[in-house]
């Protein structure tokens, strides 16, 4: 039993095993609010926090090794400088268009996501998963609070065709299974210079629930559609 024991202690105490564990444990928290962010149609999503976390755990990790083998007071020199260099990748998910921002919330979920990957890093794995509960009811229940929080948003698209007034009542049918509010709709056919005639729309999507995967597959189910594309 006490051999047993002891084998236990030396697994739990390799550091091959330890940095495996945190690589797992920040790849799930991660994934967490990934998926929400990818689930609402955000810029950033699940393989972006993923990546974003594991290399937060690593800098961390890092840090506090050289630190020891080196004889360094202070781990937290690569922390600092990946905390600075997080912007650049947060700032590439805002968007901007006239005076309407749009990206901040995910932006700041990366944030959250790197200072979480570092408390991994660092061994304060109840303060990550804690932090990682927090976040995730921030991003996915705050439209309780008010409805005109993040999750209103608009989406872009086109719809390639051959027949756009034919399968006009066809689309139509699908947005109203959704919360959309059409504000915008175009029908262009007859142009020389396309290979298809198109119907675009602009809209509003008024839950954060919104799959746009799914909404998307829907579309190019309908007969006669060619293709589906963001704008």
């Amino acid at each position: 039993m006490e051999q047993i024991q002891n084998i236990i202690l030396i697994v739990l105490n390799n550091q091959i095993f330890q940095i495996v564990v945190k690589l797992i444990l920040i790849s799930i928290l991660a994934g967490i609010i990934g998926i929400e962010r990818e689930h609402s149609s955000k810029p950033a999503g699940f393989r972006t926090h993923v990546l974003v976390g594991i290399s937060a755990v690593l800098v961390m990790t890092c840090g506090i090794e050289l630190a020891s083998k080196f004889g360094s007071n202070d781990p937290s020199r690569m922390p600092a400088q990946l905390l600075s260099g997080i912007g650049f990748i947060g700032a590439g998910t805002i968007l901007s268009n006239g005076f309407k921002v749009k990206g901040l919330t995910t932006a700041s979920g990366l944030l959250a996501i790197t200072c979480i990957g570092l408390c991994v890093g660092a061994g304060m794995y109840v303060y990550a998963i804690i932090a990682t509960l927090v976040v995730y009811i921030i991003l996915k229940y705050s439209y309780v609070l008010n409805s005109d929080l993040d999750h209103i948003t608009e989406y872009k698209f086109k719809v390639l065709t051959n027949n756009p007034k034919e399968i006009l009542e066809s689309l139509n049918v699908i947005i109203s299974r959704y919360d959309i509010n059409v504000t915008k709709l175009k029908i262009v056919e007859d142009d020389e210079d396309l290979e298809y005639s198109y119907i675009y729309y602009e809209c509003k999507i008024l839950t954060s629930s919104f799959d746009k995967n799914k909404f998307i597959t829907e579309f190019a189910k309908v007969d006669k559609v060619k293709q589906v594309l963001d704008v």
